[in-house]
């Protein structure tokens, strides 16, 4: 019987939280504005697209004005109410190829960490918060210059809307 071996690569991610005196509703409705309401089809536009311009053409009519766009939502506030816990909690997972692939093309396994994800959350007093990990700190574990001003690039975008929506 074949048998694989592991490889462990330790690294260190870094958490950002940006805390907003506007309300949970307030900050949904700014990042929805930005990033599309509703998920993109992303694997039923690379089927429809022949080559790699076509693609990238049909992808850019889905970026919002930050330059991302909404591939899911979960909706965490829904259960964990179940188990006593009363918040609001929202899982967004956002992004874009156009910008992944400028990481991808260092490094495929980068594709473990784009798309990005959000966690909206309500907080004391009418605010919110929103938290992420900075994608640099989870794509970059070995030294790739490419790939490190890649996703610095990517960083820099995901600051960006997230301060402009909180």
């Amino acid at each position: 019987m074949p048998t694989s071996d592991s490889h462990v690569t330790p690294f260190t991610g870094a958490r950002m939280r940006f805390e907003s005196d506007k309300t949970y509703d307030e900050v949904l409705a700014a990042l929805f504005a930005d990033i599309g309401e509703l998920p993109v089809p992303i694997n039923e536009l690379s089927a429809k697209a022949p080559t790699w311009d076509a693609y990238q053409s049909q992808v850019e009519t889905y970026v919002g004005p930050s330059g991302f766009m909404l591939f899911a939502v979960f909706d965490h506030g829904k259960w964990i109410g179940n188990a006593g816990i009363d918040r609001r909690a929202l899982r967004v997972i956002l992004g874009n190829p156009l910008i992944a692939i400028t990481m991808l093309r260092h490094d495929v396994s980068a594709g473990l960490f784009v798309p990005v994800e959000l966690l909206v959350l309500d907080e004391e007093g009418d605010r919110s918060s929103i938290t992420y990990v900075r994608p640099s700190s989870l794509m970059v574990v070995e030294p790739n210059p490419p790939l490190l001003a890649a996703a610095e690039a990517l960083d820099e975008k995901l600051e960006a809307l997230v301060r402009k929506v909180t």
